[in-house]
């Protein structure tokens, strides 16, 4: 009986944390500017999450059914920086706070080193 009970304080705890951790959490609702520039705000998210249980025997009962638990889930969402792209493909991120080398900053880079690919993408819709 208790391990149904800890796989159901399991399962709650990560439906919850699905339910507002996807990509749209990460990277937000694209904003599209006057001049035709489109930002794309981008978050870091994370999370910690504990559960545990036991068996509680009784002194009046011996009973296999006396089960505590607990469970927490803990979501951190932080935005980290901006995503701007121009009217001509153009890409740029822009940072928010630190400038500790990041796996954005490596994305950063290798949207940069790869001007042949947008390129390719800019023939594509333009024909």
């Amino acid at each position: 009986m208790a391990e149904n009970k800890m796989s159901d304080m399991i399962r709650a705890s990560l439906d919850g944390i699905k339910d507002f951790t996807d990509v749209d959490t990460v990277f937000g609702k694209a904003i599209t500017t006057p001049n035709g520039v489109t930002v794309i705000p981008v978050s870091k998210i994370s999370v910690g999450f504990a559960t545990g249980g036991l068996d509680i025997p009784t002194k009046r009962t011996i009973s296999h059914n006396n089960f505590g638990g607990g469970s927490g889930t803990g979501v951190s969402i932080t935005p980290v920086a901006f995503l701007t792209v121009g009217k001509n493909a153009e890409i740029n991120l822009i940072q928010i706070g630190s400038t500790d080398p990041s796996p954005i900053d490596r994305a950063c880079e290798l949207i940069e080193s790869s001007p042949a690919i947008i390129e390719k993408i800019k023939k594509t819709f333009t024909g």
